[in-house]
């Protein structure tokens, strides 16, 4: 007597896979959030900022303000995609988490600490990014019509 197996998806592969891409979701969007609230004391002018005299890549605050503006808003539309698990926003997800991470070490000396908070959830963004494969849809049986539209 023989037993036929049939192939079954790796449930847990996938149940990993969909949590890192939502624990990617939620980190982009918080660290959105955090650029957002960032660029606007930037545009406010406000006096939590730290002046640095002689720095190098020294730009007017309200420049600052407007980047992170801008780079907070499309990390939140982001992760708004990611919670769709989206391919699209997997790319997107880590070019906009980079971005993050390049716009907060240049600012570091203006905002040091919430520059290295929003860095290390850049960081975990990219790392469940790309550590999470979404699992391939598994080979039809042998006799059967594929699935489609």
């Amino acid at each position: 007597m023989t037993a036929t197996q049939t192939a079954r998806p790796h449930t847990a592969k996938l149940a990993w896979a969909t949590g890192l891409t939502a624990f990617a979701a939620v980190m982009l969007m918080i660290a959105g959030v955090f650029d957002i609230f960032r660029g606007i004391m930037g545009i406010a002018q406000d006096n939590v900022f730290v002046t640095t005299p002689n720095y190098v890549f020294h730009f007017d605050l309200t420049g600052w303000g407007w980047t992170h503006l801008v780079l907070g808003a499309l990390a939140v539309i982001v992760s708004l995609g990611l919670f769709q698990t989206a391919t699209w926003a997997r790319v997107a997800g880590v070019a906009m988490a980079g971005f993050i991470i390049l716009a907060n070490f240049l600012s570091l000396p203006y905002y040091p600490v919430w520059s290295v908070v929003t860095i290390a959830f850049s960081g975990f963004v990219i790392w469940a990014l790309c550590v999470a494969r979404p699992a391939e849809e598994p080979p039809a049986p042998a006799g059967t019509a594929p699935r489609g539209p």
